[in-house]
């Protein structure tokens, strides 16, 4: 994995989240302790906190098995969700979790969004920027397709710097933890090595800070959660 790029990298990142896409949900619930649901309802909370303008369109980028998507289509502020994803096994758990949601699923690449200039009022993603195989190019997709005054909501484990302990600890055992949970409750030890490894080569919470703005986008606010190994990032398009 580590010496895979481009498509290549894409293409792997793809077929690994289709073999764990029916135990995906059961893992992330038990790798945050239940808290993800959470952490989405308050990036969701804090994107659309000021919202004043009617009910528009959201998208959710990386939607996985789509609870970003529906958390939302639960909002008062948003009339349609689209929820884009390249592992088309998630998509299907994606649109049987969904029922009656206004959610439309659909396959694409978050490096080609597939909609117009200025469309959306929200772009959320979670956890899945780590997985962009050109994130500058992907921001810059999320910067055109999000009309201006729209938000960007980010949810992503970050790699931890800083003085301290914590640092030095959470990442160790991040990394002895989740291939043997992977193993045990999904079958599947590689996916789940992938997973710290992904984030020890992924970017700080100020780094990404930088990528938004590079973007063309303002940072509204960076919320640290569990202890500083993961972080809320919103953004507005000026």
């Amino acid at each position: 994995m580590a010496n895979l790029t481009g498509p290549d990298r894409a293409r792997y990142v793809a077929r690994m989240f289709s073999r764990i896409s029916p135990r995906y949900d059961r893992l992330n619930s038990i790798m945050t302790a239940g808290r993800h649901h959470a952490w989405r309802k308050l990036a969701v909370q804090l994107a659309l906190a000021d919202y004043a303008d009617p009910p528009g369109l959201a998208l959710d980028v990386a939607t996985g098995t789509g609870d970003f998507a529906i958390e939302l289509a639960d909002r008062p502020e948003i009339s349609r969700v689209a929820a884009l994803d390249f592992a088309e096994p998630m998509l299907h758990l994606a649109a049987a979790k969904s029922n009656d949601a206004p959610i439309r699923c659909l396959a694409g690449d978050a490096h080609n969004l597939p909609f117009p200039d200025d469309a959306f009022v929200c772009v959320t993603v979670g956890f899945g920027i780590r997985n962009f195989t050109d994130l500058p190019r992907a921001l810059a997709e999320i910067a055109r397709v999000l009309r201006p005054g729209g938000r960007l909501a980010i949810l992503e484990i970050v790699r931890m710097d800083g003085a301290g302990p914590l640092p030095r600890i959470l990442p160790t055992l991040f990394r002895l933890a989740a291939p043997a949970l992977g193993a045990l409750f999904a079958g599947n030890r590689e996916a789940y090595t992938y997973l710290p490894e992904s984030v020890q080569g992924f970017l700080t919470a100020a780094q990404i800070s930088n990528a938004i703005q590079n973007a063309g986008l303002t940072l509204h606010t960076l919320r640290p959660l569990a202890l500083g190994s993961v972080a809320i990032h919103i953004a507005a398009k000026p």
